[in-house]
């Protein structure tokens, strides 16, 4: 058994998904689009991975292993065999795993320390309001939400959404990403929210997303990258 095999068997997620190739990053994973913001990186950097599927329709997220990565039950999550020092990292909350992986790999995340900031902040603020209002929208417009008469709570996510979008829109009118010519994890963290809003969550003529030009230009060159048509469907999602 290699070192690094031997390593990353002291954790406890390894019995649950052995790794094939211990020396790669280990990403646990559903392609949703927190999920899908990690592959769609480690597919723009270029580092060697292995990924596992966390299938919710079993409540893999729910068992002893999952949680012994991730406490807070939720996906994505990874295990780096060359973390820091050269020992193994276990990392999650997407927002944090995109930090790190910039920093790992130099790649996507600005030198300069003024712009590094400034694209941290705006990463902050897709997981602090356009993830957890959009994700609040789609509940009440394409799920159990539906269903409830009072539709004050589903008016006021769209209401709260359609004011992000609008932060957004303004700032992508005079930048061709949230940071200029530069693209970033800021783009990554953000675009794939703004993808499910429109697709998944069937809310675009909720939120008025015709009026969003900036926005809809930038989703559209975001999602004709290759590296983010792969990402976007790793891992499959379960049969």
């Amino acid at each position: 058994m290699s070192d690094q095999s031997t390593e990353l068997s002291q954790f406890p997620i390894t019995r649950k998904w052995p790794a094939t190739h211990p020396e790669r990053l280990q990403l646990y994973s559903l392609p949703t689009p927190n999920g899908v913001k990690v592959s769609i990186m480690l597919e723009e950097i270029g580092l060697p991975y292995e990924v596992h599927l966390v299938n919710f329709q079993t409540n893999d997220q729910l068992t002893p292993e999952f949680l012994s990565l991730n406490p807070n039950n939720k996906i994505p999550a990874i295990l780096d065999p060359n973390g820091p020092g050269g020992k193994p990292l276990p990392l999650f909350e997407s927002g944090a795993i995109l930090w790190y992986l910039a920093e790992k790999t130099g790649k996507l995340l600005p030198v300069d320390p003024a712009a590094r900031y400034e694209t941290l902040q705006w990463v902050m603020f897709q997981m602090g309001g356009i993830g957890p209002m959009f994700g609040q929208l789609g509940f009440f417009n394409k799920f159990a939400g539906k269903e409830y008469e009072d539709k004050r709570p589903r008016d006021r996510y769209v209401a709260e959404s359609k004011r992000l979008l609008a932060v957004l829109d303004a700032r992508l009118a005079a930048h061709q990403w949230l940071m200029g010519d530069e693209y970033t994890i800021a783009d990554i963290a953000t675009f794939p929210w703004v993808r499910n809003l429109v697709g998944f969550y069937e809310a675009g003529d909720l939120v008025g997303f015709d009026q969003f030009k900036n926005v809809q230009r930038a989703l559209g060159a975001f999602v004709a990258r290759p590296a983010v048509i792969r990402g976007l469907e790793i891992p499959k999602r379960p049969a």
